[in-house]
């Protein structure tokens, strides 16, 4: 089987649902030939794309609140190694991080999930749009929907005097270097703004340390540079997907970290501090509902043996309603409420 066949079914869904998108912007009235038509059906592609990815997000940001879980086991056994820098140490440090992975069922590189399941439907994009040309001369059957009249005329439309299969090099216009340029810089921002805010609002303190965060830092900066320097190959639409798609989730990263920031973060300080101020529950019930399955996930590792502590249930409602109309930031010192108030789920870990 060649690469072909195995793209196929991707390019024939993406030609499917690009087309039912062009198909409903021009009954709304929008110029079935317009540059803008077919732009506004490859960003619809993205809604339905990211929409059908939201449980895997939701599964992604469970995986990610476990890794806080399991922090403290992570040190231990970073303290355990350190300043052993012989290789024997290192791959002795690594075999136990994996296993603690594997018994507590984290993944480091949950984060990478969306991106890897939208990959093939990206390369799809690419093949439709690079074959749009082919399509439109009869050198290349049609893919689903997308026929040869809409192909020609796909492949002729043009936002800001480009089309949207053409590609920065070999372009022989000003204005395909422009809007390419202007695409590829607005990606780039927007893959290092959502990397940077969830560094610097959404990680606890001691998630900034160890081989794990330098990794985050090297990834924060590599991937834009990765963007810029593979975006020069890619189409004008295929650059709108990207781009889109970033933004889509920069805007869904801004949600959890406002409203179901990560235990012990900034974010979550922020929003306590917002929630007290304005005499509500301390938690959004977004977070409450969080909490409680971070109390379950960490009573699963318990009885696995893999983090220790006591079991301890979930801030109720009521209790988090009465502390958030307090106008003070927190009990006294010492206080019995202050030993309620550790008891927390996120501390349990």
């Amino acid at each position: 089987m060649s690469f072909s066949d195995i793209m196929y079914p991707f390019e024939w869904l993406v030609a499917w649902i690009i087309v039912l998108w062009h198909k409903l912007l021009v009954v709304i009235g929008l110029p079935s030939d317009n540059g803008w038509t077919w732009t506004l059906s490859i960003v619809g592609l993205v809604l339905v794309m990211r929409a059908a990815l939201i449980p895997l997000f939701v599964k992604q940001i469970h995986a990610s609140r476990k890794m806080q879980l399991i922090q403290p086991e992570m040190q231990k056994i970073q303290k355990k190694y350190k300043g052993k820098k012989d290789p024997e140490s290192q791959q002795k440090m690594q075999q136990e991080m994996m296993s603690l992975y594997r018994e507590t069922g984290t993944n480091p590189l949950a984060s990478c999930l969306p991106i890897l399941v939208q990959s093939p439907f990206f390369f799809g994009l690419f093949r439709v749009l690079n074959g749009l040309d082919e399509i439109a001369s009869g050198e290349r059957q049609p893919i689903g929907p997308l026929t040869k009249a809409l192909a020609a005329e796909a492949e002729k439309s043009t936002i800001f005097g480009a089309q949207l299969s053409d590609i920065f090099l070999g372009a022989n216009t000003l204005n395909v270097q422009i809007v390419t340029v202007v695409l590829i810089i607005l990606m780039s921002a927007t893959t290092f703004t959502t990397q940077h805010q969830l560094m610097r609002k959404n990680m606890p303190t001691a998630a900034l340390e160890g081989p794990f965060a330098q990794q985050q830092k090297i990834m924060l900066y590599l991937f834009p540079i990765i963007f810029a320097v593979s975006g020069i190959n890619f189409p004008i639409g295929v650059l709108i997907y990207w781009f889109t798609t970033n933004l889509w989730t920069m805007l869904q990263q801004f949600y959890v970290i406002r409203r179901m920031p990560a235990p012990g973060s900034a974010a979550e300080r922020a929003m306590h501090e917002r929630r007290r101020k304005a005499g509500k529950p301390l938690d959004t019930p977004e977070e409450e509902r969080e909490r409680e399955h971070d109390a379950e996930m960490a009573e699963e590792l318990r009885e696995k043996g893999v983090i220790s502590g006591q079991r301890v249930q979930p801030k109720s409602k009521k209790r988090s309603k009465k502390d958030g109309t307090k106008k003070k930031p927190g009990p006294p010192p010492g206080s019995s409420s202050t030993a309620t108030a550790t008891k927390n789920p996120r501390n349990d870990s």
